[in-house]
């Protein structure tokens, strides 16, 4: 023991001495985070009192890993390499460190290197490679970037995706603005952030034309049509060279996709995107995003290095038995994250807290979500499998709207399969029995009843289940498939010019063309059935108890000329035609009158099923379920939500058929609809008088009586 040492333990046997010199002043050592770095928060934050940003990465099997810091004079060669030292820089299976801004100097770009043992088959550790942050706020892309230099063995550096050092002294503004929550008169409209205002016919400044900035010129347009919450096509950054204009293909899950702005500065993409969702919310109309957590751009074996691959692939993708096809791909799309593994799990949730809780936005639509159920080893979790309890435990995102795509490649969840027991969920069964029903196949009355009532075979309320009928998101189309005009005009998909010789998009489309394929030539009585099917669609669709979704351009009629899955057309064919709204102002009505008139009348969307309160009919006292029916009435009786009564006629038969009004007298009723009439005549506003109880439902046609609820008493006398 030396001298030093022993002189501390001095004083323990008695009193000191008394002292005749003055001790030194202690030297202010930095802390360990101060020296090392905090592994959490994952990756870069910026801490204020010491003027520093704190970098975190997860990588379990890396053996080394070098922080690269880039100034915008030159974006090959690093202003800046820090080698993490595992002794201090590696706390389990995160690398950290601390670097002050006195440091950092001109940086503005920063990237990894990491190395370790590769294994071939999974293309993975390389060193050559500059790697991106997963948990990047922001994205820059280099003017050399280049997707083929990520997906081949050397260098990409110049060409790699930077991620960017936030300006961190910028704040944003939310006071006073309310983030709204709609649930009876819940109307989604699904649309794409560049194909919505991209046409030159848009309307749309040129200079925001396909942006976040050209949405919010768009707003007072969604108000007149009545939608009151907005569902946006991905926004997640993706790889701008992977041609993949739908942006189902993310390449990162927290920055917003930069080719949707209007401005070409890296610190005002953010703001642009905070101000569309404040101009959506100061309209009352909630954003929900839709979502893509379940695999990335990166693709299989094949694919570019970017980030996950280089930083851990084993530790952030399902991996699969086949050597020769070494990732798992339930997403159809080369790979898929393990949900088995916490980290994964952890970035989820980290990205859904920070669109939330820095973004604003009001709820999610997640992407082919029974990849979620999967354990590491691919099989499906039939309990809780462990997202979801973590997703419902967080106090901000068990309160936002959580909608889900419940299936994959290989598992169907709809309904009460799926383990996410109080998400709203997308309920392909309405699309399908809705679809088949209009179009004219035989055995659909039973199920249509089934998805007009709120489909409680798949969301049963029972004592054990308890579901509500609103988690039922009812929709007949989406960006998936035909939109309206199509589902009326073409009997089979067209996706030639996707070039993949018409192979991809779904072959079932339960489409009818009512007579003529496509528009060429078509005849007047063609073009008139159309329209009358399209109201169709759109009268069971806000009849129906559950929330409703519909794509936009359907209530103008948009079309994308038979393509079924335009997911890489960035042109004429994805962007929404909007000259279409003058031609059919008349559908665009009906549209408008249809939401306000479901919104006007909260009997018909509940929290619950409507039980007691409606009764089934046929033309006459009973329906026909039998295989060769298709017609069905209905009274929905509204005294219980203080509403009218509402009777609906529906007849998907070819030739004309006389309903027999079943409830009360002729002078009670008034008709609101009929799709056989042109517009204006098939939505009154005021409605019309009844003459007779009998009413002669013209082919393929849907009729809606209204029964004002100051005419009758609660017990219906």
């Amino acid at each position: 023991m030396n001298r030093s040492s022993v002189d501390v333990f001095a004083n323990v046997d008695g009193p000191a001495k008394a002292a005749h010199t003055v001790a030194a002043p202690l030297t202010k050592r930095p802390t360990w985070e101060q020296a090392e770095g905090n592994p959490l928060p994952l990756g870069v934050n910026w801490i204020e009192a010491e003027q520093a940003f704190n970098f975190a990465v997860h990588s379990e099997h890396a053996d080394s890993v070098t922080l690269l810091l880039y100034s915008p004079a030159d974006l090959v060669n690093p202003l800046l390499r820090l080698q993490l030292d595992y002794l201090h820089h590696k706390s389990g299976r995160i690398w950290h460190c601390r670097v002050p801004v006195t440091k950092i100097t001109e940086a503005r770009y920063y990237a990894y290197s990491v190395s370790g043992d590769t294994i071939p088959q999974l293309h993975s550790f390389d060193p050559q490679k500059v790697l991106l942050d997963p948990y990047a706020k922001c994205i820059f892309f280099p003017p050399a970037f280049d997707r083929n230099l990520a997906m081949r063995e050397g260098s990409n550096a110049g060409s790699a995706p930077l991620g960017v050092l936030m300006d961190y002294r910028s704040t944003f503004d939310w006071s006073g603005v309310r983030s709204p929550y709609h649930e009876s008169d819940a109307v989604i409209y699904e649309l794409h952030v560049r194909g919505f205002t991209k046409n030159p016919n848009s309307g749309v400044d040129p200079s925001r034309a396909g942006t976040y900035a050209g949405l919010v010129e768009k707003i007072p347009y969604l108000k007149e049509l009545g939608v009151t919450v907005v569902e946006l096509m991905p926004v997640f950054q993706r790889d701008p060279q992977e041609g993949d204009y739908w942006g189902y293909m993310p390449l990162n899950f927290f920055a917003p996709h930069a080719q949707y702005a209007s401005t070409q500065r890296d610190d005002e993409l953010r703001i642009e995107f905070k101000n569309m969702v404040k101009a959506f919310h100061q309209a009352d109309i909630g954003v929900v995003l839709d979502v893509v957590y379940n695999h990335t751009c990166e693709g299989d074996y094949k694919g570019p290095i970017y980030s996950y691959k280089g930083l851990d692939s084993p530790g952030y993708y399902m991996l699969s038995s086949d050597p020769a096809n070494p990732y798992a791909n339930y997403s159809g799309t080369g790979n898929t994250l393990n949900f088995g593994q916490a980290h994964v799990r952890k970035m989820v949730i980290d990205s859904l807290r920070y669109w939330k809780r820095g973004m604003h936005v009001d709820g999610f639509r997640f992407d082919l979500a029974s990849v979620f159920s999967r354990n590491a080893d691919g099989s499906l979790n039939w309990g809780e499998a462990p997202i979801f309890s973590e997703i419902a435990a967080d106090p901000e995102l068990g309160r936002v709207r959580l909608i889900a795509e419940p299936w994959d490649t290989a598992a169907y969840q709809l309904g009460r399969g799926f383990p996410g027991l109080t998400w709203f969920q997308w309920n392909g069964r309405f699309r399908d029995d809705i679809r088949r029903f209009v179009k004219g196949d035989a055995g659909m009355v039973p199920e249509v009843m089934r998805r007009i009532y709120g489909s409680d075979d798949l969301f049963p309320d029972n004592r054990s289940d308890a579901y509500h009928a609103y988690q039922s998101v009812n929709y007949v189309t989406s960006h998936d498939g035909f939109t309206l005009y199509d589902l009326v005009s073409y009997d089979r998909k067209h996706n030639e010019q996707n070039g993949n010789n018409n192979q991809d998009g779904a072959d079932a489309n339960y489409s009818w063309n009512c007579g003529q394929e496509g528009d060429g030539g078509i005849s007047a009585a063609v073009r008139a059935l159309r329209r009358q099917q399209v109201k169709n669609f759109c009268c069971l669709l806000f009849l129906s108890n559950g929330t409703p979704m519909f794509r936009a351009g359907d209530e103008f009629l948009n079309t994308q000329f038979g393509n079924n899955n335009p997911y890489n057309q960035d042109n004429e064919i994805g962007w929404l035609d909007w000259s279409q709204l003058q031609s059919n102002q008349d559908i665009f009505r009906f549209f408008k009158k249809m939401i306000a008139f479901r919104k006007n009348h909260p009997s018909v969307s509940r929290s619950r099923f409507w039980r007691e309160d409606v009764s089934w009919y046929g033309v006459g006292p009973t329906v026909d379920l039998s295989s060769d029916s298709h017609s069905l009435a209905f009274c929905l009786h509204g005294a219980s939500q203080s509403d009218d009564d509402i009777y609906v006629m529906i007849n998907a038969y070819w030739e004309e058929l006389e309903f027999n009004v079943q409830e009360g007298t002729a002078q009670e009723w008034e008709k609101i609809v009929d799709t056989a009439l042109p517009s204006p005549d098939d939505f009154s506003d005021d409605g019309i008088p009844l003459r007779q109880t009998k009413y002669r439902v013209a082919p393929r046609s849907i009729v809606v009586l209204c029964r004002p609820r100051k005419s009758r008493t609660r017990d219906g006398s």
